[in-house]
């Protein structure tokens, strides 16, 4: 039998910490605070149009592009939220998930040799995607512990070989968002360019504290040179369906849907077909922000009895923690512990950075029921 060799395009990389946490969270039967999911039904009215759907007939593959009353639909989402106009059936595309569209988004642009500024800590799937495609992660520090851009530092780090600029608002893992002038920083970075900008947007109906989501989309001069992608499983609470959506000019659009074409070709037309109606009950997100700042609140009340020491969190379902009063362990060491010996599960931040930046900190997921949060912040008192 021949020893056949694979050279591997991602050495570096092995199982990701939210795989080794979740499952040491099964293990010791911990709560898990860590993977962001949450524990709660999603909509019952959203699984019986589902069901209603595949009784309807809805069984077969959708078009490669996505629903047409499902694209049409948020394309009327986008003109009320944003007082943007879109083409459903040119600038909307329907995706297995929002890290497919991202991963799509960067194969469908970068050439090898390009470079990527991506900020950290940062969703893990994004530089892994611009290894892959041969490009060139320009890794630049969040500054701690507001995680906030540099934006002087990224006039520095920008070259002719620069070809495109990651987002992500509201923030995963840490919760900041991008203000008003961040924006304008931006505007002012690209113009006259041909950057591109990914703009991960999965969080964008989950923002606190009467913060306006300051999308992209608002904003025509960037919308003309990004990608923007969502998330449906953030939204409606079913991050198993693996259901999003990319919103690109035209002509970045066609190219985006040439490499689609022949990876996934058309997501579950079932759950299309559920959402193109369910998706016009604009209560159905535009309610999501104060649910879940409640949710947040509730578990920042509960912390104070613990000797954690909470970070600010203006959106997504996560907030990060300092635990310097308790320990001096390594994040990862701490998490592991404390799973282990306390049964809690969270997220070592230092594994959103590709050199493991440890700044003694940890996510916590709020997205849960409040008594699973309260159970969860009953054990961490005893940390």
């Amino acid at each position: 039998m021949s020893h056949i060799q694979i050279q591997s395009k991602l050495p570096q990389v092995g199982t990701t910490i939210f795989t080794v946490m979740s499952a040491l969270a099964t293990e010791h039967k911990a709560v898990n605070l860590g993977q962001g999911f949450p524990d709660f039904p999603m909509s019952a009215e959203l699984s019986g149009l589902v069901t209603e759907a595949m009784q309807n007939g809805y069984n077969q593959y959708a078009p490669m592009p996505g629903y047409m009353p499902l694209r049409e639909a948020i394309a009327e989402k986008v003109e009320y939220l944003y007082n943007t106009t879109i083409n459903p059936d040119t600038q909307v595309t329907i995706t297995p998930g929002g890290t497919y569209a991202i991963y799509t988004a960067l194969t469908t642009v970068l050439q090898p040799g390009d470079e990527v500024i991506v900020f950290e800590p940062g969703y893990d799937s994004y530089i892994p995607n611009i290894i892959v495609n041969g490009a060139i992660p320009v890794r630049i520090d969040l500054q701690f512990p507001e995680y906030k851009i540099n934006w002087a530092e990224v006039r520095l780090r920008i070259t002719p070989k620069t070809r495109m600029i990651m987002l992500n608002s509201p923030h995963n893992p840490t919760g900041a968002v991008l203000r008003e002038e961040d924006i304008q920083q931006l505007r002012s970075l690209v113009q006259d360019t041909n950057i591109i900008i990914v703009s991960d947007e999965v969080y964008e109906h989950i923002v606190f504290d009467n913060v306006k989501h300051q999308s992209i989309l608002r904003y025509p001069d960037l919308a003309a040179r990004s990608f923007v992608c969502f998330s449906f499983g953030k939204v409606y609470h079913c991050t198993g369906w693996k259901l999003g959506y990319a919103i690109a000019p035209d002509a970045f659009t066609r190219e985006f849907r040439k490499v689609h074409q022949f990876n996934c070709f058309s997501c579950h037309t079932p759950s299309q077909v559920a959402l193109a109606t369910f998706l016009r009950n604009r209560d159905s997100y535009l309610t999501l922000s104060s649910f879940l700042q409640q949710k947040r609140d509730y578990f920042l009340q509960l912390m104070k009895n613990t000797r954690f020491s909470m970070l600010d969190s203006k959106g997504s379902y996560f907030i990060c923690a300092q635990y310097d009063r308790i320990s001096d362990e390594s994040d990862k060491d701490f998490a592991i512990r404390i799973t282990k010996e306390f049964g809690v599960a969270a997220i070592p931040v230092s594994a959103f950075y590709q050199d493991g930046t440890d700044n003694k900190v940890v996510r916590f997921c709020f997205g849960k029921k409040e008594e699973t949060l309260a159970l969860a912040a009953e054990r961490l008192a005893r940390v």
